[in-house]
């Protein structure tokens, strides 16, 4: 069998994909996001380990990207929007204001302590800047932080990703020194409004067609919706705009709008998030070389330690001090800004631009990313503990998937009670849904049987909702309030939105 053959590469990948779903499920037993074991088992393939080769920067770059567009899109898609909305004016200045201080700060120490040149320096901050959407998702997933505190770091790093890449590309260029830094502010205020509207433009768009177009297989919808996101993507570096920012909000969109078989869609994209997340980070670890990583350990240490314990504290100070956000969650969003894939994307940058001193600057981020988040990672909940910023289990709240009933103007609703939802103990008659709205039957215990008016409704219960076209998203709406509010969810306010 020859090294090329079709079949030995399948077979390969496959156990290298199962491996990584082993090493997440290690991961996620011990409280450490699954990227450190994908960087290991990259690494344990790599020269020192089973000596495979992978030394192209340029390809890691754009595999690296792509691999990015995707796990994006997949926080993009499950980002709650009424959360993301409350804190969207502190990730927005975390996102642009605190990128800045971040760089400018690690820059500033790292250029004296280490010593680096400015170019160096200020490329090291640039690219150590960005907060990671898979880190801090796999992390924040298990906390029960309040809705607010957690919206700012999710749609943070969303959002810090734009201005960082902007910044690595403009340093990696080799005309630094032409554009002036009124410029550069222009570049970057065009890139990013253009990127934005295009997204919007994209996600209002896709939303529009895919509610309306019968499509013949569920199975398609998915597909549709990611592929709407990867052209927002195509689009906006077409327009010279900021593709990631693109991707983000036409992700936020799709993700909150009412669209057919919406929970396989997040299904869907989380799992292609996943392996974007396994290919990505072993094909990071092959490109590291272990030889090299030892003389980075001190320097990486020096400009973690500043990263971690003056530059983030600073820039998440300044950034929310205009807001008056509490001090114990200024210091949980100190602590949990994690570093993860983004960054050492970004360090493929100056390498495959050939810059002096770029694999040297690779390598030290590896190690500060490796180093620093097997210390943060697990110790965040700790933290959180200790700063008293996790709230009371709240309920879960419900998510309906719906279906077109062809023959009929009528959608088929289907919704599973989670635990803690207040559906719990309701009778059918007080979820009070709309006049051509009624459950038409109820799974409980792997046995179906059609309710009456006072059955009462149980964690765990699978309902079968069929709806007039017309009230579906009335009834969506409903079913969302009672799970969040009870029976009582219209008197107190809460209608489902």
């Amino acid at each position: 069998m020859k090294a090329g053959d079709p079949s030995l590469i399948l077979l390969v990948g496959a156990v290298v994909v199962i491996a990584a779903i082993v090493a997440a499920r290690v991961a996620h037993g011990i409280g450490l996001p699954g990227l450190l074991l994908f960087l290991g088992l990259g690494l344990a393939l790599g020269e020192a380990g089973l000596g495979v080769r992978f030394d192209n920067a340029e390809l890691a770059q754009a595999l690296g990207l792509s691999a990015l567009v995707l796990i994006l899109a997949e926080g993009g898609l499950t980002t709650n929007w009424e959360h993301a909305r409350a804190a969207a004016p502190a990730a927005l200045i975390l996102a642009t204001v605190g990128v800045a201080v971040s760089i400018l700060v690690v820059a500033l120490v790292c250029h004296w302590l280490l010593p680096l040149a400015w170019r160096d320096a200020l490329l090291l901050g640039a690219v150590l800047a960005p907060t990671d959407a898979a880190a801090v998702f796999s992390v924040l997933r298990k906390l029960p932080l309040p809705p607010q505190l957690a919206g700012m770091l999710e749609a943070e790093s969303g959002l810090n990703d734009p201005p960082a890449v902007l910044v690595v590309t403009l340093l990696s260029g080799t005309a630094l020194h032409s554009p002036g830094p009124l410029l550069i502010a222009g570049i970057v205020v065009y890139e990013l409004a253009a990127g934005a509207a295009i997204g919007l433009l994209a996600g209002l768009l896709g939303a529009f067609a895919l509610r309306r177009v019968a499509l013949p297989a569920s199975g398609l919808y998915p597909i549709a919706v990611l592929a709407l996101i990867v052209a927002s993507y195509g689009a906006a570096s077409l327009a010279h705009a900021s593709g990631f920012l693109a991707v983000y909000v036409a992700a936020v969109v799709l993700g909150n709008v009412r669209l057919p078989h919406r929970p396989a869609t997040r299904g869907f994209a989380e799992g292609v998030a996943w392996l974007a997340q396994i290919g990505l980070f072993v094909m990071l670890g092959l490109l590291a070389s272990p030889a090299r990583l030892p003389a980075a350990v001190l320097p990486a240490l020096v400009a973690g330690s500043v990263l971690v314990l003056v530059a983030r504290p600073a820039a998440v100070i300044i950034s929310t001090l205009p807001l008056r956000v509490p001090w114990r969650q200024q210091a949980f969003l100190s602590w949990a800004g994690l570093r993860g894939a983004v960054p050492i994307v970004l360090a493929t940058i100056p390498v495959s631009a050939h810059l002096p001193g770029a694999s040297y600057l690779f390598d030290l981020v590896f190690v500060v990313v490796v180093v620093f988040t097997l210390v943060q990672g697990p110790t965040l909940p700790w933290v959180a503990r200790r700063l008293k910023v996790i709230t009371p289990a709240e309920p879960m709240e419900i998510d309906v998937e719906a279906a077109p009933l062809e023959a009929l103007p009528a959608d088929l609703l289907q919704a599973e009670i989670p635990p803690g939802s207040r559906l719990h103990g309701v009778e059918i008659f007080e979820l009070r849904l709309p006049a051509t709205a009624n459950v038409a039957l109820i799974v409980r215990d792997a046995r179906g049987f059609v309710p009456g008016p006072t059955t009462t409704l149980q964690a765990g219960d699978r309902l079968l909702v069929v709806a007039a076209a017309g009230v579906r998203e009335r009834t969506e709406r409903r079913l969302r309030a009672v799970s969040r509010g009870g029976r009582l969810a219209g008197w107190f306010g809460e209608h489902g939105h």
